[in-house]
């Protein structure tokens, strides 16, 4: 079982930059296609973005232009580049690690990025 681990969130001015990291506990090489969610107070949790294994990506429209997902496959671990963040990119990011095998997803505890002045 996949364990999964955030970090790098915090509190950042509006235009600043943050990069969260995801660690997994085992390989992610070539079965999982890791993915970002976020989720504020109230509202569902939605897809940041996600990438492949073959390094394919997708960016929701709200961080398409600001936002890069990128993988370490030797290092296991999975980064979210956030740059020109806005207040509304306030919430809890998730790290998911989705088995392409057995269909299951796995969700790490999530990491709080506040963007206020």
């Amino acid at each position: 079982q996949v364990q999964l681990v955030e970090s790098g969130g915090g509190l950042v001015q509006p235009g600043g930059s943050l990069r969260l990291s995801c660690a997994a506990s085992e390989s992610i090489f070539s079965t999982y296609t890791m993915r970002w969610y976020r989720q504020t107070p109230g509202k569902p949790r939605e897809l940041v973005a996600f990438i492949t294994s073959g390094a394919i990506t997708h960016y929701a429209d709200s961080g398409k232009g600001r936002f890069t997902i990128s993988r370490d496959n030797a290092g296991n671990t999975v980064y979210l580049q956030m740059n020109s963040l806005k207040p509304e990119d306030t919430a809890v990011y998730y790290c998911n690690a989705y088995d392409t095998r057995t269909m299951r997803n796995y969700w790490g505890q999530g990491t709080q990025v506040t963007v206020s002045s």
